[in-house]
């Protein structure tokens, strides 16, 4: 096929990527561990972990995930955490020893956590303790054997990791009160896997190494498998990109997006590579800490949502951050607002680069050149080895110019859902094209520019919020007969979730509707706007609510 947004590539980088050269994860994480041994690998709340101490402490993990816990090759562990140095660790030794990581989001309720850990079919579980309770309240129903529970301070200098500790325990009390028969202590099981053996894995591309969850039009959350290949595949992909920019063992990248979060993770596998030092940020909402860790760090690069820039530019002690050494700031999961875009240029000295891509493409496949000099409200071209296409509803291309359905295909495209036959071939074309549900126009030097989602997902801030899923939260509760989801703009979050509904119960208010989602729903899928209407919603022939009407403003 046609590709011609190879001449937007910028000097250096390739049309294609060489893939033999990685066989796994695990053989870029010891091929770096040996190259950048004594540099500094990730630095979180003041601590710093070299390459070499990660490839001594996730050989630990690894080992003990082994022999301690007994697990076979290809089990899964479900990592439950926030950005801390414990992180890598586990994801590292899980991934070196053989097995399948899933991450889970720290801020689950109890319902979304038990679909996931069931639906995995995980057998551990690391989780901080913050969030053990609501392991606590789904575990019988799972397969989970083993849970190893860490503290926030875990990897900091000992009097360092007593005093945060105490402070998030007993002052802050941020650990509610929580039983877990038989959990591990994550200190322990470093100190028990470092007396054991880690048995080396063979692995190929074909072998998994994610199940990363995503919503689906069912409303029920879907397992991308991302095999080793994929993985792979989009970081060289990433490194590549970057590399005009970037030198290899001397840059800082900011991380506060959580590592739970596919564009997060690839992003810093991908600077990972290149032996980057990564700051993790565990709560970039405390903004205070936040600033703290930017102005302890002269970093070179951040990767960031929209709402993450905004909330940094807005934030009176952004001022005193020196930016001199940003050479790289990049935006994804949803889109730049153009005000933002020229806000951190006028304040960083370099644009936005946007990127886009789906967590079933592991996620990056399209995303504008680092060298552009300003923000253009493109998404970019197709990375190296990536295809992009425009499809009509036959699945046949459009002409140029023409809006069309943005399918992808690449190394880095998934294989399918874990479990979903039906679902995984609904996903693609006969010929092997991958439907995004995103529509788009392409220019003729090959550039990609969204016009709108085909979909009825909705994005607050990055993460993919599906109304099916949020209807049968809401219409749970016995005040309502129907009920439908939709999303609409928001300044700050790019969009939120509205909830239309018609009420069983004329006495049914707001603010008890909110309350009700807020026990089964994640933060950022809890409904910000909620208009009760008396007549029924409006369906298709068929008695699907026409969700498209919802989005206008209710009559007067």
């Amino acid at each position: 096929m046609s590709k011609p947004w190879l001449a937007q590539y910028p000097a250096g980088v390739p049309a294609e990527i060489d893939l033999q050269g990685l066989s796994s994860l695990k053989a870029m994480l010891e091929s770096c561990c040996a190259r950048f041994a004594d540099r500094p690998a990730y630095a979180s709340m003041g601590a710093v972990m070299t390459f070499r101490e990660l490839d001594e402490a996730s050989r630990a993990f690894g080992a003990w995930l082994q022999k301690g816990a007994g697990l076979q090759r290809g089990e899964r562990v479900a990592l439950m955490m926030p950005n801390l140095l414990q992180f890598p660790v586990a994801l590292f030794g899980a991934l070196r020893a053989g097995f399948v990581v899933v991450n889970v989001n720290p801020m689950y309720t109890p319902r979304e956590l038990e679909h996931q850990l069931k639906d995995a079919g995980a057998t551990v579980v690391v989780v901080l303790e913050n969030f053990a309770h609501t392991l606590q309240k789904v575990i019988a129903s799972t397969a989970v054997r083993k849970v190893v529970t860490t503290q926030v301070g875990d990897l900091l200098s000992p009097l360092h990791r007593l005093l945060t500790n105490a402070v998030v325990k007993h002052v802050k009390k941020m650990v509610p009160p929580w039983r877990l028969d038989e959990a591990i202590a994550f200190r322990d099981v470093l100190a028990a896997g470092r007396t054991l053996t880690l048995d080396d894995v063979a692995l190929a591309h074909t072998d998994l190494a994610f199940l990363q969850y995503t919503g689906g039009t069912t409303g029920v959350a879907k397992g991308a498998m991302l095999s080793h290949g994929n993985m792979v595949a989009n970081v060289l992909q990433v490194a590549a990109w970057v590399s005009p920019n970037l030198k290899d063992g001397e840059e800082t990248l900011v991380i506060p997006l959580p590592l739970v979060h596919v564009f997060a993770l690839t992003g810093a596998l991908s600077f990972f590579s290149k032996g980057a030092l990564t700051v993790l940020i565990a709560n970039p909402r405390d903004m205070p800490a936040f600033l703290k860790a930017l102005r302890q760090q002269r970093f070179t690069a951040i990767i960031g949502v929209n709402t993450l820039f905004r909330a940094l530019l807005d934030a009176p002690g952004f001022a005193a951050v020196d930016l001199g050494a940003l050479k790289l700031a990049v935006a994804g999961g949803m889109a730049v607002q153009q005000v933002v875009a020229h806000r951190w240029r006028e304040r960083a000295g370099v644009p936005l680069v946007e990127g886009y891509g789906l967590t079933e493409s592991a996620p990056v496949a399209i995303a504008n050149p680092v060298t552009v000099s300003e923000w253009s409200g493109q998404i970019g071209v197709p990375l190296p080895s990536t295809d992009a296409a425009l499809l009509d509803e036959a699945g046949l291309p459009v002409r140029q110019g023409e809006v069309g359905e943005i399918a992808l295909r690449g190394p880095q495209v998934m294989a399918g859902y874990w479990q979903r036959q039906a679902d995984s071939e609904a996903m693609f074309t006969a010929d092997g094209w991958m439907r995004t549900g995103d529509m788009g126009v392409m220019d003729e030097r090959g550039g990609f520019r969204l016009t709108d989602r085909k979909k009825d997902m909705i994005v607050v801030s990055g993460f993919k919020v599906f109304p099916n899923e949020i209807e049968d939260v809401v219409t749970l509760h016995p005040g309502v007969l129907e009920a439908g989801a939709v999303g609409v703009p928001d300044e700050r979050s790019g969009e939120a979730v509205k909830v239309v509904v018609v009420r069983q119960d004329p006495a049914l208010s707001e603010g008890e509707l909110i309350a009700h989602c807020k026990l089964h729903l994640t933060g950022y899928k809890v409904p910000r706007v909620i208009e009760f209407r008396e007549e029924p919603l409006p369906k298709t022939a068929v008695g699907k609510i026409l969700r498209r009407e919802l989005r206008a403003a209710p009559a007067a």
